[in-house]
C-alpha cells in the first residue's frame, strides 16, 4: 500500500484571488506529487521498516541511513503538505474560543500572534516553512523549519503551517513574499486547527 497524493479538499480556483489556481495546479499536481513518488521509491528500499512517516519522522535515528535524508525531505514533505492543503479554507472560519485564550495567554493577542507568525515565514532564509505548533509541554509556539523538516521530529505537534518555498507563491506574487504570508491569513481554516490543538494537547 503506497502513499498516495491526497485530493484537494476544494476546487483549485477556490482560494483566489488570495492563492490562484495556477499555482494550486502546480504545486498540487506536480510538487506534492514529486514528494509521494520519491517517498515512495525510499520506502520500498526498507519495506520492513512500513509507510507510517509520522512515526519515523518522529524518530529520525530509526530510519535506515540510505534512505533517512530521502525520507525526510520527501516524507516531510508529503506530510507537510497533505496538511497544508487542510489548512485553507474559502470559507470564513475563526479560532474557537478555547484557542484564542491560548493564543491569548501566549502572545499577549492575536495580532502578536500574527506578527510573531508573519516574522517566522518571512525571515525563513531560502526554503522552509513557518508554524504554530503545541510543543513538548503542551504550549503553543511559532517556530519554524528549513527545507520539507517537520516539527514532528523535533516532538512538537503542528496546528499551522505555511509553505514559503517560492513555489507556494511565485507565480502569483513574485518575489514579495510579505503579500503572500498576508494572504494565507484570509484562507485559513481555522476549524481545522482548533481541531489539531484539541487533539495535540
Amino acid at each position: 500500500m503506497a502513499i498516495i497524493l491526497p485530493e484537494l479538499p476544494y476546487a483549485y480556483d477556490a482560494l483566489e484571488p488570495y492563492i490562484d489556481a495556477e499555482t494550486m495546479h502546480l504545486h498540487h499536481d506536480k510538487h506534492h506529487q514529486t514528494y509521494v513518488n520519491n517517498a515512495n521509491a525510499a520506502l520500498e528500499k526498507h519495506l520492513e521498516i512500513g509507510e507510517d512517516l509520522e512515526a519515523l519522522l518522529a524518530d529520525v535515528e530509526s530510519i535506515p541511513a540510505d534512505i533517512r535524508q530521502a525520507l525526510i525531505n520527501n516524507g516531510g514533505g508529503h506530510l507537510n503538505h497533505a496538511l497544508f492543503w487542510e489548512l485553507m479554507t474559502p470559507e470564513k472560519t475563526a479560532p474557537s474560543a478555547e484557542l484564542a485564550a491560548a493564543i491569548d495567554a501566549t502572545f499577549g493577542s492575536f495580532e502578536e500572534f500574527q506578527a510573531a507568525f508573519t516574522a517566522a515565514a518571512t525571515t525563513r532564509f531560502g526554503s522552509g516553512w513557518a508554524w504554530l505548533v503545541v510543543n513538548k509541554e503542551g504550549k503553543l509556539e511559532v517556530t519554524s523549519t528549513a527545507n520539507q523538516d517537520t516539527p514532528i521530529s523535533e516532538g512538537k505537534k503542528p496546528i499551522l503551517g505555511l509553505d514559503v518555498w517560492e513555489h507556494a507563491y511565485y507565480v502569483k506574487y513574485r518575489n514579495v513574499r510579505p503579500d503572500y504570508i498576508k494572504a494565507f491569513f484570509s484562507v485559513i481554516n481555522w476549524n481545522k486547527v482548533d481541531e489539531l490543538y484539541a487533539a495535540a494537547k
